[in-house]
């Protein structure tokens, strides 16, 4: 059976060299006669694994040495409680900007341990465009500035990176890590889930600046301590040890696809042909403004909703999985990380001017 074009918001698509080179080494990693998976984490075969994928990394996203990298587990959302735990300090409190789910789900946690102030919101406008920074009620004093630039569940992406004077900028990136070029000296704080452009799911990657470490508050659980985690490399215990080798065989594909600044291009391509689609047929739409339309969640609506099932249905009989929208918001959903070709873009949208012909 040939692959199909798998449109997951996560755990997503991953490259098939990757898959295919998972496959060759599962049994017999490097004629060391183990699997990855059975390998000791303090073994030099692994701390061989680690390092090459941290440096491999660090070169893709232009990091410096100012910054730690920490390789830890239970996703993006367990950073939620992480943050406020390892960055309030002695603040009083800390900014957040709500421009969706999950900036909402961030919020709620961070609740938890101290104060917020929510600076901004696009709620009123049903999350879908970016309130101007002009208007953010920001404060000097705050301990951080949060926000999420790619709303994976509603295709909402800031154009630009916040400024944050002299608080540091704090940003889940896990949908838009290593899509495109960034500057990442602009930030404090970047985390990523791994289960959309970096790796399988479980692994979350932490890239902070290293003036803001050892500010943990004293309650904080010593796995979820980044000074820890800086201090011991990542394996206080042990990691995540199959993940942290599959995002490294991920960033040794993007080096070989030309690096974050090649895939750049390919993404906005990918993201144009199907935003253009969409706007030259009456039969779909795409409620968000122009302006912050994600690159890689594209969400869609049938100008019939009672014809979802049939819409899906086709699309899985062609081999293009995984396109219904979040149960939040309906409609459809394309996600087109870095690992999804070109051609499936083509797929869809060929699909997609085959529906409307015959069904518009």
């Amino acid at each position: 059976m040939s692959r199909a074009y798998n449109f997951c918001a996560g755990p997503a698509i991953l490259p098939e060299p990757v898959l295919q080179q998972a496959r060759d080494e599962m049994l017999n990693w490097n004629n060391s006669g183990m699997s990855v998976m059975e390998m000791s984490h303090r073994g030099e075969d692994f701390i061989r694994i680690a390092e090459t994928a941290e440096n491999d990394f660090r070169e893709l996203a232009g990091i410096s040495d100012d910054y730690a990298v920490l390789f830890m587990q239970g996703g993006a959302s367990s950073q939620f409680s992480c943050i406020p735990l390892n960055l309030l300090g002695d603040k009083p409190s800390a900014d957040y900007i709500n421009t969706g789910i999950w900036s909402e789900k961030a919020i709620a946690e961070a609740k938890r341990y101290g104060d917020v102030n929510i600076a901004a919101s696009s709620r009123d406008s049903g999350f879908t465009t970016i309130p101007d920074q002009s208007v953010w009620q920001t404060d000097a004093n705050a301990a951080y500035l949060h926000y999420t630039p790619n709303e994976t569940i509603g295709g909402l992406e800031y154009d630009f990176i916040p400024d944050g004077g002299n608080v540091p900028l704090v940003a889940d990136m896990s949908s838009t890590i290593l899509s495109r070029p960034l500057d990442v000296s602009k930030f404090g704080m970047i985390y990523a889930g791994a289960q959309k452009n970096i790796g399988p799911s479980g692994l979350v990657v932490v890239v902070i600046r290293k003036d803001l470490l050892g500010k943990a508050r004293k309650e904080t659980p010593t796995m979820m301590n980044y000074q820890i985690f800086a201090d011991n490399g990542s394996m206080y215990n042990t990691p995540a040890t199959f993940s942290w080798y599959l995002a490294g065989l991920v960033f040794k594909w993007l080096k070989a696809q030309g690096g974050v600044q090649a895939m750049g291009e390919i993404n906005a391509r990918k993201a144009k042909k199907l935003y253009d689609f969409i706007d030259t047929n009456d039969f779909y739409g795409n409620p968000i403004d122009h302006r912050f339309r994600s690159w890689m969640n594209i969400p869609f609506t049938l100008a019939d909703d009672a014809l979802n099932g049939e819409f899906l249905k086709g699309a899985d009989a062609r081999g293009l999985l995984n396109l219904k929208g979040h149960r939040s918001v309906g409609g459809m959903r394309a996600s087109i990380y870095n690992a999804l070709p070109e051609a499936g873009v083509d797929a869809l949208v060929q699909y997609m001017a085959e529906f409307a012909k015959e069904r518009g």
